[in-house]
């Protein structure tokens, strides 16, 4: 993709259609393998509590194993980064599993309201992985214009997050033909 400015969504969607024919990305399954990733993050986050609880370090040592997994799949994923893009995509991709967790508990609690703002977040942090992954958002960028804006041609009033949320529901839809 070249690193020319993107003015709005339907040149996102553009953007992503020509990637798919160059990369023959298959973001569908590229979905689903974030969500293994996620999940994995959270067998290393058990595994850590009960080790802490039981006090038996046999939880301990699985932690490395399921780390070692989680960073090869990772990998496919996350193929060219700089800086902490890493880290920080690990991260968005936890904080968006937990908040999906916290949903579904309140959900479960009849708490709709509480659980659909949880499920909101959840989906735009899910979505900021995806628009730093696919070079859709840089730092270069953020810096240099309003917090909410995609790019300095960017006008909607839409969260950041928000806009990448459209973008990532109408992207991840579409398959490889």
């Amino acid at each position: 993709m070249d690193q020319q400015k993107i003015k709005d969504v339907n040149e996102f969607i553009a953007k992503f259609d020509e990637m798919k024919k160059q990369d023959k990305m298959d973001l569908s399954a590229d979905q689903d393998l974030s969500i293994a990733i996620m999940n994995l993050v959270s067998i290393e986050e058990h595994l850590f509590f009960s080790g802490a609880k039981t006090g038996h370090h046999e939880y301990y040592d699985l932690i490395n194993e399921i780390r070692e997994i989680r960073k090869e799949l990772l990998k496919k994923i996350i193929t060219d980064y700089e800086g902490e893009v890493w880290c920080i995509s690990k991260h968005l991709l936890a904080a968006s599993y937990r908040l999906m967790e916290v949903g579904n508990k309140e959900l479960s609690s009849g708490k709709k309201d509480e659980a659909y703002d949880l499920f909101n977040k959840a989906y735009e942090l899910y979505s900021l992985f995806w628009g730093l992954n696919m070079k859709l958002i840089t730092t270069d960028d953020i810096k240099h214009i309003d917090d909410n804006a995609i790019n300095k041609h960017d006008q909607s009033h839409k969260s950041l997050a928000a806009k990448l949320g459209d973008l990532v529901k109408r992207a991840i839809n579409c398959c490889i033909e």
